[in-house]
């Protein structure tokens, strides 16, 4: 399995022990550690260098940015936007590249979101269901060329409407594959791969008091995304239908209450392997790696406690459930535990930008090591 990539440890580093004036120094550890806001509402930006290492790839090395500002910067209400590059590359020749931006216009009247991501990279696939043991493992190497936009309007004091579409382009290669009528693979849909286009419509309730670290206020939102049969009869056809709830509440001497329920439902013909939901990643169910689980629907829940004791570092602990299960099949048997905890380091401190790290630890299943999940990442889970 993947080793945590390293960023936040070689970022002290040459933050700390980069050869340079010692006023410039002593600026540099103020603006890291000084629990001072910035009141201005100046841009920032961060550079994440970024090192890892599986077998599967060998050595992987690049970099994580963050370019935060807002489009109006005397406008308090006006909410925080961002751009977030991500580029890595392994020795053995396998590419990540993930480009994100987050717009919210003067006095949040619209928002938009939009991400172009290719991927040529390694991942294990258990099969689908609930009941995947890890002795299903299998190596596949998968390319994957994706593009998403949204665009939502406020369309009252906390609601939006919004649009939106998106097109994946999915290669898969399972390497040599046994040819007898046993293989379960012969049977997998998706497996050469395939193309989809989504277009679908949101209705978003947003009451939080900030889109980047919540204390307060409520965000649901309801998304409906057809995929019509414009690729050919061997390609998804169908809908696919989101729900994600959060609520946060202040509980006083800086602790905050979060709560996070997910739902996801993919409905129609020649369902590939790829689209199906998917439990387990850095936002919800941590401990479960990405993948370990899937099938048509998902539903999972999630409470987490932040205690930020000082304005630059907080802790965090989390726990909830989730599964994944068939039409009809839903087992609450089945049902995961997902249990763990963080620690934040909030290198904006007037905008709540932080850098994670979270520890997640799931099932234990006869046979097998408990699942575990070490996740470093920018800003909060939900």
């Amino acid at each position: 399995m993947k080793k945590p990539l390293l960023s936040l440890i070689i970022l002290f580093t040459i933050a700390l022990f980069t050869p340079f004036s010692v006023f410039a120094q002593k600026k540099l550890i103020k603006k890291l550690f000084s629990n001072e806001k910035d009141t201005t509402r100046s841009s920032s930006f961060i550079p994440l260098p970024a090192v890892g290492y599986s077998q599967e790839t060998g050595l992987e090395f690049g970099a994580l940015t963050l370019y935060s500002f807002y489009s109006d910067r005397q406008d308090t209400l006006t909410r925080n936007s961002s751009v977030t590059g991500m580029a890595t590359y392994t020795t053995q020749k396998q590419v990540n590249l993930k480009l994100q931006t987050d717009y919210w216009t003067p006095q949040n009247r619209y928002h938009y979101f939009n991400e172009i991501r290719y991927k040529n990279f390694p991942f294990n696939f258990y099969g689908t269901g609930p009941q995947t043991r890890e002795s299903d493992e299998l190596k596949v190497t998968q390319k994957l060329f994706r593009v998403i936009a949204e665009a939502e309007k406020k369309t009252g004091k906390v609601s939006y409407t919004g649009i939106n579409a998106s097109f994946e382009k999915h290669d898969y290669d399972f390497g040599d594959e046994p040819t007898n009528s046993s293989n379960p693979l012969l049977l997998l849909r998706g497996k050469n791969g395939g193309q989809v286009l989504f277009a679908g419509i949101s209705q978003i309730l947003d009451s939080r008091n900030s889109n980047t670290y919540s204390s307060s206020g409520t965000y649901l939102k309801l998304n409906y995304s057809y995929a019509p049969a414009v690729f050919g009869d061997q390609n998804f056809e169908g809908s696919f239908t989101k729900l994600d709830f959060r609520t946060f509440k202040s509980l006083g001497n800086q602790l905050i209450l979060g709560v996070n329920a997910n739902y996801q439902t993919i409905q129609g013909s020649n369902t590939p392997f790829y689209l199906l939901p998917q439990l387990g990643n850095d936002q919800m169910m941590r401990g479960y790696y990405t993948g370990r689980f899937r099938d048509q629907n998902l539903m999972a829940l999630q409470a987490e406690i932040r205690y930020r004791f000082i304005p630059r570092f907080a802790l965090v602990g989390f726990a909830g459930g989730g599964t994944v299960y068939s039409n009809g099949n839903l087992n609450f048997a089945n049902l995961k535990p997902s249990l763990g905890g963080g620690f934040r380091y909030f290198f904006d401190v007037e905008r709540g930008l932080s850098i994670r790290m979270d520890y997640g630890i799931g099932e234990k299943r006869a046979g097998e090591s408990r699942q575990t999940g070490f996740y470093l990442s920018l800003g909060e889970a939900f």
